[in-house]
């Protein structure tokens, strides 16, 4: 057995398959993967990484499994599921999962193939485990995927509380020990039981305040789409041997040097490096975009782009347009018991309607630019993209302020 200190959890305790997955090559990648990305340009103190917190979430499939009374092989099945849950995320975590979907066609939790291969699959094997029952597990499929990869899953109850201890925010505070506690399933299904709807509405609330602050903030936005835009251009580049595939192995240390070393991406690297920051030159409410425009496709966005480049005589590299997805809540489908009967969250509490408000109100589209360049870039967005909002233009920010648009001075 092994015993590992972690930061949230206090002592984690590790055996059986868990352990001898510890040190596999694959597992060990996660170190070097940060948790929140470009997140750390906000926050100086979130650099906590993937693998921490595949620890975190190994340590609480293992307590529940505790209370829910499984064990045995497919104990082990979770154990080793929990611990791999993120094993295919690649550098900078969700950052570039857009782009390296696009190109390969298979998001993170896709990882039947680095299961079945190399060391991680040894290890599996060796422990009389399949490798593709494990990698459906992580992909949330059957009745305990539920518990790796879902509306309750164990990953979000150790991630809300992890990011919200390295940012030094107070919003993603939860009880995951009595989440863990109350979990049972019902008719197949993973669900809270009687008397705790309060429990689950922690989880729902701590998201929706979790967002805006941390994970949608500007300054996060904005630099995720760069680093995704030099992404792209290290992909094209034809001085590179860089695919798709080979980024999504990368670690965030492999990454940043291919930028630094490509021309094509070197000036993006620089920005990155010294945080010299594109900013906002757009900052639009869901009300004011069209439809089409949030409903683009990635090379309709970038048309987009280079149209309003051209019109204010700027470098195409010097626009980028953001379009976040539209408003969703899968918090608010979690179940939970209700005088015997299985409800939906959304359907048993008022909060639910008042955080989907909340979070349809902090959608924001992006037009983003250097600094010197963003007053220009700015009215000619508005006008290519036919929003006709002067609010939404921005040219000054005040400093020392969590900017909102009535901060906005024109």
């Amino acid at each position: 057995m092994t015993t590992i200190k972690d930061s949230v959890h206090d002592h984690i305790r590790i055996d059986g398959v868990a352990e001898d997955l510890l040190d596999t090559p694959a597992l060990q990648r996660l170190r070097n993967v940060r948790q929140l990305g470009t997140v750390s340009l906000v926050y100086p103190s979130a650099n906590h990484t993937r693998f921490e917190h595949s620890l975190g979430v190994y340590h609480l499939a293992c307590e529940a499994l505790e209370y829910l009374g499984v064990s045995g092989r497919q104990a082990e099945r979770v154990h080793a599921a929990a611990l791999l849950h993120d094993i295919g995320h690649g550098p900078f975590s969700h950052n570039l999962e857009s782009l390296t979907y696009r190109r390969t066609g298979r998001y993170h939790d896709d990882v039947h193939d680095v299961l079945e291969n190399g060391d991680v699959g040894t290890v599996l094997r060796e422990h009389d485990l399949e490798p593709e029952r494990v990698a459906d597990l992580i992909a949330g499929e059957g009745r305990f995927g539920q518990l790796v990869s879902g509306e309750l899953d164990v990953d979000r109850m150790d991630y809300l509380v992890r990011d919200a201890h390295h940012t030094g925010v107070p919003y993603g505070t939860i009880d995951h020990g009595r989440l863990v506690r109350q979990l049972t399933f019902v008719d197949g299904e993973l669900v809270l039981e009687e008397g705790n709807v309060q429990t689950a509405e922690s989880l729902l609330v701590a998201r929706a305040l979790m967002n805006p602050a941390v994970y949608s903030h500007s300054v996060a936005r904005i630099s995720k789409a760069m680093l995704r835009r030099a992404a792209e251009r290290l992909l094209d580049a034809p001085e590179t041997d860089v695919d798709a595939t080979r980024l999504q192995r990368m670690d965030d240390h492999d990454l940043i040097a291919a930028l630094r070393s490509c021309e094509a991406t070197s000036e993006f690297s620089r920005r990155l490096d010294h945080r010299d920051l594109f900013k906002r030159a757009v900052w639009a409410e869901i009300d004011d975009v069209p439809g089409g425009i949030i409903e683009a496709d990635h090379e309709t966005i970038r048309e987009f782009e280079r149209e309003i480049a051209d019109d204010a005589d700027v470098d195409p590299d010097c626009v980028i347009v953001d379009v976040p997805s539209r408003p969703s809540m899968t918090e608010s489908t979690s179940r939970v018991v209700v005088n015997g009967d299985i409800r939906q969250l959304g359907q048993q509490s008022p909060l639910v309607e008042a955080l989907r408000a909340a979070q349809y109100s902090q959608w924001r589209f992006g037009v983003y630019s250097p600094p010197e360049m963003r007053e220009r870039v700015g009215r000619t967005a508005v006008d290519v993209l036919g929003l006709d909002i002067e609010g939404a233009l921005v040219t000054e920010v005040r400093d020392g302020l969590d900017a909102t648009l009535d901060q906005f001075v024109e």
